[in-house]
């Protein structure tokens, strides 16, 4: 990988700084590097400070640890995000209209473009959903979209976060940091704001209410509690919408509505910012041995008593083998070709595909289909002999559980280090928030970036770190 050109989004090939970063090269060049280091102990300390962790299981090291911060933003301009904008506006608008339809007519199966296999076979497909309508026809309120950058104007998706998109608190968290450290900063850079993020989040699933409430909504956030990795921002995100933080032994059916336990009593809550997967929602219609989630709250829900966010069952469109299929489904229900690129894709279910990816294991990415934070994956470049051997076993005797991918030439960016500036890999993870008003993207979304020099992966929980994203006004 290592004779690979790289696009670095901060300078040109012959060593010129690009248009949006040149108020910040300006800026950096007057620096001095040891105050900059100060500023960088600062950040870690006002994020120990305010409690911005996550948890990590499974390794001896397990516990909660820090998010690593740099300090150097990620700087998006204007006409970029414009461009990257339309395109995720169609691929989210594509993503509800699927999902309402493979709970109804199925209509994209009668026409032969997706296999029927690919929701019959698919473990996050519910049947209890079939013939639900959401209030408002939503079913992705919130939806993460992982992006990746190879060159100028090249943008290719990685996966569509369509459950329970996570990291929406570092984003709010890193611009703050920010603005405290380096004030100045966006005095000289004109940056749009994300700071609204949650009084959005709050308006549009308040608009998502069942059609009965007829006066302001309640919202409440539901978490599976202090132990859960996202439990920082279930909190952090309840608090900035001024919404109650409840778990399930908090919530009881009350007259065929869904109420929270206050000083007062029982209050009815209208909508359900859900954080629980879909298995442990309702012991009486899923899992019987959950004790997160709420005895009928599916029955309630059903019957239009409650709006959960996101819906269940929307685990079927963060599916990586559904991903396979995107531009083909963004075409269906929009009558468009797609904006954004989706990675070539081998389906590995598929005889032909797999042994493909067997004879090119040392060139591919391999996932798992419904695989996330980093965990359960190869990325064959940089695996050894024994772990490319343990990974063929794998797929031999699962090969529907995976698919695989080129290696892409992840874009770069600089972070800061004691050299100085140092180029790393990152990708991108915009907000998108749905109701029947309309689409809402905030200018931006999470950075996540590889720290170790020539590293692919990204993810927190494999040693990543996060920065601020920039996206500039027009000029």
């Amino acid at each position: 990988m290592s004779d690979i050109d790289y696009f670095d989004e901060m300078t040109n090939p012959d060593g010129s700084i690009r248009d949006a970063y040149q108020a910040y090269q300006a800026w950096f060049a007057q620096e001095d590097p040891a105050a900059l280091r100060a500023k960088t102990r600062e950040a870690e300390a006002f994020f120990r400070l305010t409690g911005i962790t996550f948890n990590v299981y499974g390794q001896a090291e397990a516990g909660e640890r820090l998010i690593p911060f740099d300090i150097v933003p990620r700087i998006i301009a204007a006409r970029e995000w414009t461009r990257l904008s339309r395109g995720i506006e169609q691929r989210v608008r594509a993503l509800n209209a699927f999902l309402h339809d493979i709970y109804h007519r199925q209509e994209i199966i009668r026409a032969g473009i997706l296999p029927v296999d690919m929701i019959a076979k698919n473990d996050a497909y519910l049947d209890q959903m079939i013939g639900v309508s959401p209030p408002g026809d939503i079913y992705t309120h919130i939806v993460g979209i992982d992006m990746v950058r190879t060159g100028p104007d090249q943008f290719y998706v990685l996966e569509d976060n369509a459950r329970t998109p996570s990291g929406v608190s570092y984003m709010l968290e890193n611009r703050e940091t920010m603005l405290h450290m380096f004030p100045e900063l966006f005095q000289q850079n004109r940056v749009k704001r994300v700071s609204n993020y949650p009084a959005s989040l709050h308006s549009s699933l308040a608009a998502c209410a069942p059609r009965h409430c007829d006066q302001d909504p309640v919202v409440a956030v539901l978490t599976p509690g202090i132990h859960n990795s996202a439990y920082y921002e279930h909190s952090f995100l309840a608090d900035q919408m001024g919404a109650e933080l409840v778990e399930g032994h908090d919530l009881r059916v009350v007259d065929g509505r869904i109420a929270m336990r206050t000083t007062q009593g029982y209050r009815t809550i209208d909508v359900l910012y859900r954080r629980v997967d879909d298995d442990y929602l309702d012991p009486l219609n899923f899992r019987p041995d959950s004790y997160l989630g709420v005895p009928g709250i599916f029955d309630v829900y059903r019957s239009g008593g409650i709006t959960i966010a996101n819906a269940p069952g929307t685990g079927v469109a963060d599916d990586k083998a559904i991903y396979s299929y995107m531009p083909e489904i963004v075409e269906f229900y929009t009558g468009e070709k797609a904006q954004l690129e989706n990675v070539p894709t081998w389906r590995c279910s598929d005889p032909d595909s797999l042994a493909h990816v067997l004879d090119n294991l040392d060139e591919l990415v391999v996932k798992e289909v419904h695989g996330s934070g980093g965990y359960g994956m190869l990325i064959g470049p940089t695996a050894s002999k024994k772990d490319l051997a343990a990974f063929r076993k794998k797929l031999e005797a699962r090969p529907s559980n995976y698919i695989a991918q080129p290696t892409l030439a992840l874009s770069t960016a600089p972070i800061f280090t004691k050299a100085g500036l140092s180029p790393r890999h990152l990708d991108l993870r915009p907000f998108v928030l749905v109701s029947p008003n309309g689409i809402d993207i905030t200018p931006g979304g999470l950075t996540r970036v590889a720290l170790k020099k020539g590293s692919l992966v990204v993810n927190s929980s494999q040693g990543g770190g996060t920065k601020d994203t920039w996206v500039l006004e027009e000029d």
